[in-house]
């Protein structure tokens, strides 16, 4: 049995209150109801999802990639299945000038091999030019597959920023499903593991409890500077180059409190 201080001191002000173990479990309990709903409208929107009508297209227009042009059918590896990440691109800028999302983005996901063994493809597509797009590879120490789709049609190229899923039958390719924006969290798995802590993702929008520290702007912890430290500033960069091999910085975000 938690026995619960009698000083009342113990409350935290601007927090929600503090009970025991019985009475908390009692609350979780409650909530888990409504995670349990969450989860089976999500079960839903995924059948809807996979029942979305395709797009068919010509699968043997070319990509570029380390091995020069190759037909988009290539990407598929032999797999009917193939998701794809359309990596946003500022052509001529540095690495350090690179989309701080895209880049997260792509470095949660080094490998498919869990996708690979279910079946499902994975590469990355961008609008930068090969030379430029291999350097970049390089420096971050990417592995996964990226290739440039530069003047390439959609659903192939066009607009980057993109989670895009594909199926093949056989020679023929389809379009099955694509998404943007917060569409695309479920490449970077810490987003949903914060939504699970007190302070959240610790941004302004956040419908937090009355009292709580005051959030940040969205994205924020996307970019920092060589002492790990949060900044939109000249000398930051995306945080994963950071953290690339033989680029760890001296401090780490986790130092940072909700008001940094």
């Amino acid at each position: 049995m938690t026995n619960m201080p009698d000083d009342p001191t113990t409350e935290l002000p601007g927090r929600p209150p503090v009970v025991d173990l019985a009475t908390w479990q009692a609350a979780r309990d409650e909530l888990l109801v409504r995670e349990k709903a969450h989860t089976r409208a999500g079960d839903a929107l995924a059948a809807a999802r996979r029942r979305l009508p395709m797009v068919e297209f010509d699968g043997t227009v070319e990509v570029v990639g380390p091995d020069g042009p190759v037909p988009f059918l290539d990407l598929f590896q032999g797999r009917d299945e193939l998701i794809v990440y359309k990596h946003m691109w500022y052509d001529g800028a540095p690495h350090q000038g690179q989309c701080e999302g895209c880049t997260t983005a792509a470095w949660y996901l080094k490998d498919a091999v869990y996708l690979n063994a279910a079946g499902v493809s994975f590469a990355i597509l961008t609008t930068g030019r090969w030379e430029e797009v291999a350097s970049f590879v390089a420096f971050m120490g990417y592995t996964q597959p990226w290739y440039s789709v530069r003047d390439v049609p959609p659903p192939v190229g066009g607009e980057m920023g993109y989670l895009t899923c594909f199926l093949r039958d056989g020679d023929r390719v389809f379009l099955t499903y694509s998404t943007t924006g917060r569409g695309n969290e479920p490449l970077n798995g810490s987003l949903s593991l914060l939504d699970m802590t007190p302070y959240g993702r610790r941004e302004a929008w956040q419908d937090n409890p009355e009292g709580w520290p005051e959030g940040n702007p969205p994205c924020w912890s996307w970019r920092s500077d060589a002492e790990g430290t949060a900044t939109w500033g000249p000398t930051s960069r995306p945080v994963p180059q950071w953290t690339r091999p033989g680029a760890t910085p001296v401090k780490t975000l986790g130092r940072q409190g909700p008001h940094s």
